[in-house]
Order: structure tokens, then C-alpha cells, then sequence
């Protein structure tokens, strides 16, 4: 079963940084710092894209948030507007939402639901983009101030 599983979050909607105080603050029952294994990570224009990483060598850190009590359906919901997910496959993705297994601090692991880079973007990205040193959005490259 799928319906609960846990959020995968590794740009904006991380803990401190503005699209989780928008959604998900207040709507949690658990975070816990996870790494999703086997891809990459890009800069985007404001926010990151995760990528499978052909190599399988490639890693990206985030948080793995479970919903309140409630709040799993509406949270759903809310997160494919906002990573404008509108259906498996559909042509005007710009993410695929995807179940991966995420590593927990532990070194256990677990099911969670992830936004990746839908194909055309991940091919846009592979040819020209530029990947987050370590796999992780706090890492990146900030323009100036």
C-alpha cells in the first residue's frame, strides 16, 4: 500500500527552507533526515531536480516527512500542484511522482514518495544542467545577494 507512505524531500520543502513553512509546517507527524541513493541532483532555475543516476553511484539528502494524522491526502494533493505532477507519464509533467526506498540514518531503509525530474526536464538536464555538489540543495551555488 502506497496511500501513507512518507514524502522524500530534498529542495524547498525541507525543514527551514520556504515552501515547508508554506505546506508542510504544522501538518507533520515525523521528519527524519533520510538520503535517497542512486541520483543525482541539479540546480534548477529556483529550485532542485532529482535525476536516476545511471551509475547508481549518485546520492540526495533530504528529509523523509510523514504526514499528520489526516493531513496525507490533502498534503498529496497540494504537492502535485506544486511540483506540477499531473499523472503518471503525463507530457506536461515537470516532475514524476515515484516510490523509491530512502536510506535512514540508521542504515535501515524505507518507502517513501519522491519527486523526480520527469524525462524530458531529466534530458534537459543530463545534457545541460548543473549538479549540486554531494546531492545536497543547502550545498548549492547561491547567486549574490
Amino acid at each position: 500500500m502506497t496511500g501513507g507512505l512518507p514524502f522524500f524531500v530534498y529542495g524547498t520543502l525541507r525543514p527551514g527552507e520556504r515552501n515547508h513553512d508554506l505546506l508542510l509546517a504544522g501538518r507533520t507527524a515525523e521528519e527524519e533526515t533520510a538520503v535517497l541513493p542512486g541520483a543525482v541532483l541539479y540546480e534548477g532555475p529556483g529550485y532542485p531536480y532529482a535525476v536516476d543516476d545511471p551509475t547508481g553511484a549518485g546520492r540526495v539528502a533530504g528529509v523523509a516527512v510523514t504526514a499528520a494524522p489526516g493531513e496525507h491526502d490533502r498534503l498529496l494533493a497540494e504537492l502535485d500542484r506544486l511540483e506540477e505532477y499531473l499523472a503518471p507519464g503525463h507530457p506536461r509533467n515537470l516532475y514524476e511522482r515515484v516510490v523509491r526506498e530512502v536510506r535512514r540514518p540508521d542504515g535501515g531503509t524505507r518507502r517513501a514518495w519522491v519527486y523526480l525530474a520527469a524525462g524530458r526536464v531529466a534530458r534537459e538536464l543530463a545534457a545541460h544542467g548543473r549538479t549540486v555538489p554531494g546531492g545536497d540543495w543547502r550545498c548549492r551555488t547561491r547567486p549574490p545577494a
